[in-house]
């Protein structure tokens, strides 16, 4: 049975899978009540030692989610300024995240699924990051993500012009990991949230920590960030459990700890 947040926010399970859907018509813009429901369904995944993997998808065919809800703009700049805290702690998470790109993610929404581990989307997908339009720019994250994942020369133009690009673009520029028919998308978000899911979740964790915290670093340092990692995994049951497994040509049993 889905539990439902803030009136807004649809979190369903399957297995080891937490979805959480933007159920906010008509656009699924984000409210307050929208971050405040997504914040919320995070800390209950990841307080749940069971869950190994997060989708993150929008309600109804044509939107994932169309941005902000520019109706709580009213307070200037720090409205909605949670969103971009959000964005952060989706990087931190030591839970795979995976955005099921429905329909359009423009603005904020686009936003939100810059800061998941994969996106993948429907075909009928569009991106966008409009805010230059409206006399502002990105505030959660579009100037400095989109850049790093599709780098500055992608980035640029699609930024200071602030139109928008469909699903295929976005495959041929890396930014989603595939695109798929319209209606096959909930279970290809299922397919790479088990797949995601099956991994040794410590090494997850590590994994997305040594990526986020290096990236910007000079690779001396970034590779000593690494390093860190590595050595603390050694310690583990999970790598003597995922070890011994190869060694004993089974599959592992992971316990997270």
């Amino acid at each position: 049975m889905a539990q439902v947040l803030h009136d807004v926010i649809r979190v369903d399970r399957d297995g080891v899978v937490t979805t959480v859907t933007i159920d906010h018509p008509p656009a699924n813009a984000i409210s307050g009540a929208v971050v405040a429901g997504l914040v919320e369904a995070l800390e209950q995944a990841e307080a749940d030692e069971t869950c190994r993997a997060l989708v993150i998808t929008g309600a109804g065919p044509k939107f994932f989610s169309a941005g902000a809800d520019i109706t709580e703009f009213g307070g200037g700049a720090a409205g909605l300024g949670g969103a971009a805290d959000f964005t952060l702690r989706l990087e931190r998470s030591r839970l795979p995240i995976i955005a099921a790109i429905n329909g359009v993610a423009f603005g904020g929404g686009c936003e939100l699924s810059l800061a998941c581990d994969v996106r993948i989307a429907a075909r009928s997908a569009r991106f966008g990051q409009p805010e230059i339009k409206l006399g502002i720019i990105p505030g959660w994250g579009g100037t400095q993500r989109l850049p790093r994942l599709i780098g500055l020369a992608r980035a640029t133009p699609l930024l200071l012009s602030g139109d928008p690009f469909d699903a295929a673009r976005a495959l041929e520029y890396g930014l989603v990991a595939e695109v798929v028919d319209d209606e096959a998308l909930p279970e290809a978000a299922q397919r790479w949230a088990n797949l995601l899911g099956s991994r040794a979740p410590l090494a997850v964790a590590a994994t997305k920590r040594a990526m986020h915290d290096g990236l910007q670093l000079p690779i001396g340092e970034a590779l000593t960030v690494e390093q860190r990692e590595f050595v603390a995994l050694f310690s583990t049951e999970d790598a003597a459990e995922g070890i011994g497994a190869f060694l004993q040509k089974r599959q592992p049993e992971w316990k997270g700890r």
